[in-house]
């Protein structure tokens, strides 16, 4: 949330306006005038008797005014006592205390009378007395013997002092003593217990009284408090008393409320208007009581009532007499209640309703002095002239006295005067002086001359003209230099001068004239007036919530008037900052660093200037984990549950939203924590279920938006009773180790589910489908038994149930296991391979019977492993491969085969013990399949018109090779194709000359191999012919010339150009024009080529594998199809050795794509020389 306050700039200037308005009826000192008292001490004076006392009386006059004192209502000769001086040019009196006299000497009534030729003024009676702090009067305290739950009252009854001593308890180590709604301290100093506890029991009660004005502190002798518990109390007159006599061996009695203070039903009250109303009540019993204030016919004030002491004291500040009525205060607790009544009267010393004002008057005028009080009772009004009851005071023709109100009528220069009002009943008295001072003056303006005003737009301007002049001036004001007399709605006109603009806007900005003019002249005076833009924050700090040890930041952007400068001040929670390097003041930003508890509050960030001044506010929420619960209780202990409560902690400003609890068994596994329930965060209290012997320790952990509290402390122990066990172990299985056994295990109960001391477990088993009785054993401290002498692989109906020493648990449900496995005793028959093609075959088989398994069936293996390669007759190192088939399944697929070969198989059962014999080996052939490509492509001697062929056989044939088969065409530096030709190669052949080549001409070759299934993968290379030596001779001498070579430099730039420009299209995905003629003239013939075949120049791997015609390029996608197959993917086994063939490629074979063989012939990475490029443009 964010707070938004403006300090405005009328607030200051209403009260610039007020302090004019009283300035405005002063009289300049430079005309004569009455005296005016303007310093006077308090009428209720205390003086401290270690210092001098210095009774003040300043006042004003034309001419200045003499002084005088009287004490005690006479005259008061200061000249006599040379203890006693007179400030000069004052009338202050200062008497020496210092210098040997005594402050006693000195008590008494003051009043001072000022006095010039126009009148006198008096201040009021001031009483002087000195402070006293007497010592406490000595007396012997005796021990307090108090039984447990009886009231008692510590009496303080501290020594009179002036003024009265502040009262607290203590004890002699100075520790304020502690106080509760059961203990506290009442208004009259007492220390009053509404039942006592046997923690009451001390010796050094001690009641001090500080007096404020001598700044010393009174202490009263240490005061003895023991406590008898019922207990102690037996014991203690057990031996001196009889059975009957022993009453007080009654257990602490609950009793109910009865009043300490004050006594009885009723009492009364009287408090002074304006004061502070304190009314108490204190209450003993047990429980302890609560205290309740009511106002009988009414409601309490709002705003002005407060309780303190715990509820005790009642207290209404500032009341009136409207406050007067009963007030009830009720005490209860469980066994009931009483009240008290006060009957409250609020009187009134005398308060101003019009004091008198200081009245100045020309020859002949009129005027009127009132004097208007009220009070409880009526005050009564009566009149002084010149400190002279005005009974018997010089008469004056033109004043006449009416009560509360002096007439002046036709007044003249000798009836100048100070008149004084006196308003008085029982509780107090007001005197007010006010002078009548005849004066016949022209007017004159106080206010500078050409005084500026400047003023923020939209608030209001107050512009000064103070005057004086007798009679009264009448004000005029003006705008600008020749402007019109102001009038109208726009402007307030004030009795004191002051011309108000409410609303200024920046037309009022100017110079205006106030004109003043009485029957004896006339004067004026400008003034200027500034009108400024307001001052604004456009961005104000805003709400943040941060979590303990971040980082927060608060904007503050302003925007103010050009020619004020303002200043930034950043206030916390209404103070300063914290002297704290964390907190970085920036220009427009407050940022808090590492941000703690602490920081949370109200930021505010205040922008002053000389005229006006604006905040805004927002709050800061720091939030954190929460603080751990504590004092948790246990209550309502059963056998198998238990009441769990606890307080919160601080939830750090964010709401706790649940509490984990948990458990600790100390007596099976100590210092173990685990987990009990989670309630929600409104809840504090927890029945929690129980296990039978286990000792409990639970603690809560408080959870939170931010995270997890730290654990509570540890709650008392609660140890359950024993019991028989209420649950049997769980997963229970019977699994033979060896064919001739039965190992029976389960998982053992923890130590809080045991129940009781003595656990063990009785094994029962018994073979199933037989009708063989249980054969049954009790074990201890382990989770395993061996049963011996089984039959191979039989079911056994096995239970496990847990005893203790008080018994069974509830009978266990059984479960089936079998006894151990052995090796199978048959081979799969029948054994038959489909083969499918080169690569893939299906091999069947017949299961074998359930019982020669002797185990669970885990399903078959098939061993497979090549024999030869036929096209080579040659053997090699045998490795066999394992598919796994699971289940009773009788076929499956063998992939990754090669072509032509000869493979040999046998098929296995497996259960959980191994595999069984294998069956007799089966021999298949897989046919001829594509060979690979050949091994290498070398071309060599190369002439004017002939190059020189050799190559490799294919290393996997896959068959018997019938052909090769050769396909080349031109490429000129242009990438033009030329036409292609096809040459069919013997298989025996492994080498060839081309002949009638295009001299100084590159070719691109393209190889491979076919058996009888068809081609197989190609290579390619390129080679280039040589040219004739005259040819050669020509051209050289030309590539020397100088413009030859700048030529080629051109001609290389557009040829650069042209390819970023076509890079730059392929990226965008479009076709550069040479792309787009092989698109248009794609060739059918061309097959695709394997990925890892050697390149040239730019051509891309798929594409350098293609043939190629003049004028078309084939793109390649790099795809190969799949052959189509009816057979499912689960029809393969599960390799036992992590790999299907040779190269790991189970898919890749089984769909027919074709093996990946490096080419091995030489490429040629030769680029076209200058001459030949010339050729290629010839």
């Amino acid at each position: 949330m964010t707070k938004k306050m403006s300090i405005s700039t009328s607030k200051t200037s209403l009260v610039l306006f007020l302090c004019q308005i009283i300035s405005a009826l002063d009289v300049p000192l430079d005309l004569s005038q009455p005296p005016t008292i303007t310093q006077q001490s308090p009428k209720d004076y205390i003086v401290d008797p270690r210092e001098n006392i210095v009774i003040q009386c300043e006042a004003k006059g034309k001419p200045p005014p003499s002084f005088s004192w009287t004490r005690n209502g006479t005259h008061f000769d200061i000249d006599k006592d040379a203890q006693v001086t007179m400030k000069p040019n004052s009338g202050t009196l200062v008497i020496n205390i210092m210098n040997g006299g005594k402050a006693e000497a000195y008590e008494g009534v003051y009043q001072c009378t000022a006095r010039n030729e126009r009148g006198a003024a008096i201040s009021n009676n001031i009483v002087v007395r000195p402070s006293r702090s007497p010592l406490w009067t000595k007396e012997k305290l005796e021990p307090n013997h108090v039984r447990e739950g009886d009231s008692l009252v510590l009496h303080c009854r501290p020594p009179v002092g002036l003024p009265p001593p502040i009262i607290f308890w203590m004890d002699n180590a100075f520790q304020r003593l502690p106080q509760s709604e059961r203990v506290s301290q009442g208004l009259n100093g007492d220390l009053y217990f509404s039942n006592v506890q046997p923690e009451d029991t001390r010796e050094d009660y001690i009641c001090y009284a500080r007096f404020n004005h001598t700044q010393t502190i009174q202490q009263k002798q240490p005061i003895s408090v023991k406590v008898f518990s019922m207990d102690s109390l037996n014991d203690t007159i057990a031996a001196n008393l009889s059975d009957t006599d022993i009453f007080g061996a009654k257990p602490v009695t609950e009793r109910q409320p009865v009043l300490l203070t004050p006594t009885g039903s009723t009492s009364t009250k009287v408090e002074l208007r304006g004061n502070v109303l304190l009314l108490e009540c204190i209450a003993a019993g047990l429980p302890t009581p609560v205290i309740r204030w009511i106002k009988e016919g009414g409601e309490l004030p709002a705003n002005r009532t407060f309780f303190e002491n715990f509820k005790k004291t009642l207290k209404i500040i500032d009341v009136s007499e409207a406050d007067s009525g009963n007030y009830k205060c009720i005490a209860r607790n469980a066994l009931g209640s009483v009240h008290h009544v006060i009957s409250v009267t609020v009187k009134a010393a005398p308060y101003w309703i019009t004091a008198p004002r200081n009245l100045v008057l020309s020859p002949g005028e009129d005027g009127t002095l009132i004097c208007r009080a009220n009070g409880n009772p009526k005050p009564s009004i009566s009149w002084l002239a010149n400190g002279v009851p005005i009974a018997i005071a010089p008469e004056d023709p033109s004043r006449k006295v009416d009560g509360d109100t002096i007439i002046f009528s036709h007044v003249q220069e000798r009836s100048s005067a100070v008149y004084q009002c006196n308003a008085s009943n029982e509780y107090g008295y007001l005197l007010a002086n006010a002078f009548v001072n005849v004066l016949a003056e022209p007017p004159r303006i106080l206010t500078p001359a050409n005084k500026l005003y400047q003023v923020i737009a939209d608030s209001p301007a107050l512009l000064d003209c103070a005057y004086f002049g007798s009679p009264k001036p009448e004000i005029e004001w003006f705008k600008g230099v020749k402007g019109s007399i102001l009038r109208g709605n726009e402007y307030i006109f004030h009795d004191n001068g002051t011309l108000e603009i409410p609303v200024a806007q920046k037309n009022n900005a100017g110079t205006y004239t106030c004109v003043a003019r009485n029957e004896l002249g006339k004067i004026q005076n400008e003034v200027q007036l500034e009108i400024k833009d307001p001052t604004m924050i456009i961005k104000q700090p805003e709400y943040k919530v941060i979590q303990r040890y971040g980082q927060v930041s608060f904007e503050c952007v302003i925007k103010h008037d050009s020619t004020l400068l303002p200043t930034v001040t950043w206030l916390k929670d209404n103070d300063e900052l914290p002297d704290d390097e964390r907190f970085l003041v920036g220009k427009d930003n407050l940022t808090i660093m590492n941000v703690t508890d602490k920081d949370d509050g109200t930021y505010t960030c205040i922008v002053n200037t000389t005229l006006d001044s604006v905040s805004a506010s927002a709050v800061l929420t720091v939030v954190a984990r929460p603080n751990p619960p504590f004092d948790l209780e246990l209550t309502g202990q059963l056998e198998r549950s238990i009441d769990l409560s606890w307080l919160p902690g601080d939830e750090n400003n964010s709401p706790i939203t649940s509490f984990v609890i948990e458990f600790e068994d100390a007596l099976h596994e100590p210092g173990v924590w685990r987990y009990q329930t989670e309630v929600p965060g409104s809840q504090t209290t927890a029945q929690l279920k129980l296990s039978p012997y286990v000792n409990y320790s639970f603690r809560v952990i408080a959870v939170n938006r931010i995270g997890r509290s730290q654990p509570s402390e540890p709650s008392e122990q609660y140890l359950t009773k024993s019991a028989s066990p209420d649950e049997n172990p769980a997963n229970v299985q019977g699994i033979g180790s060896e064919p001739d056994n039965l190992v029976i295990t389960w998982e053992p109960l923890k130590g809080f589910q045991s129940n009781g001391p003595g656990l063990q477990y009785k094994v029962s088993w018994r073979q199933k489908d037989v009708d063989d009785e249980w054969t049954s054993v009790i074990v201890a401290n382990v989770s395993k038994y061996i049963v011996s002498g089984t039959p191979t692989f039989v079911p056994y109906e096995v239970k496990v149930q847990a005893l203790n020493d008080l018994g069974y648990a509830p009978e266990p449900s059984e479960v089936i296991g079998h006894s151990g496995e052995d090796l199978p005793m048959v081979a799969p028959g029948n054994v038959q391979v489909h083969v499918i093609n080169s690569t893939l075959a299906k091999v069947h088989w017949d299961p074998v019977p359930l019982k020669s398994v002797r185990g669970h069936l885990q399903g078959y293996k098939v061993y497979y492993w090549k024999v030869q390669s036929l096209s080579r007759r040659s053997r090699r190192h045998v490795e066999k491969k394992i598919l796994t088939f699971r289940g009773n399944k009788t076929f499956g697929m063998l992939p990754g085969l090669e072509p032509y070969s000869s493979y040999k198989l046998n098929v296995r059962v497996v259960n959980g013990k191994g595999e069984g014999p294998a069956s007799p080996d089966k021999v298949f052939k897989t046919p001829e399949g594509v060979p690979s490509s050949p091994s290498f492509l070398k071309i060599t001697n190369p002439t004017l018109d002939s190059l020189t062929l050799e190559w490799g056989s294919p290393t996997h044939p896959n068959g018997v090779l019938t052909s090769y088969t050769l396909k080349f065409q031109p490429i000129n530096n242009t990438h033009e194709l030329g036409p292609l030709v096809e040459i069919r190669i013997p298989a025996n052949e492994s080498s060839l000359i081309l002949k009638n080549l295009n001299y100084s001409t590159r070719y691109k070759f393209y190889f491979n191999a076919q058996t009888s299934v068809g081609s197989g993968s190609q290579i390619t290379e390129e080679a280039v012919t040589i040219m004739d030596e005259a040819m050669a001779s020509r051209q050289v001498d030309i590539a020397t010339q100088g413009w030859f070579i700048g030529l080629m430099c051109a001609v290389a730039l557009l040829i650069l150009i042209l390819l970023i420009v076509c890079f730059i299209r392929r990226n965008k995905g479009g076709k550069y024009p040479v792309k787009e003629k092989e698109d248009a003239h794609a060739d059918p013939e061309i097959q695709p080529m394997k990925e890892d075949d050697g390149t040239f120049g730019e051509y891309s791997d798929a594409e350098d594998h293609k043939p190629l015609k003049k004028g078309s390029r084939t793109p390649s996608d790099r795809t190969v199809k799949k052959e189509d197959s009816d057979d499912s993917l689960v029809d393969y086994g599960e390799g036992v050795n992590g790999q299907f063939n040779e190269d790991g490629s189970f898919i890749g074979q089984y769909s027919g794509k074709k093996e990946k063989e490096p080419a091995e012939g030489n490429e040629s990475s030769e680029a076209p020389s200058p001459v030949n490029a010339m050729n290629s443009f010839v």
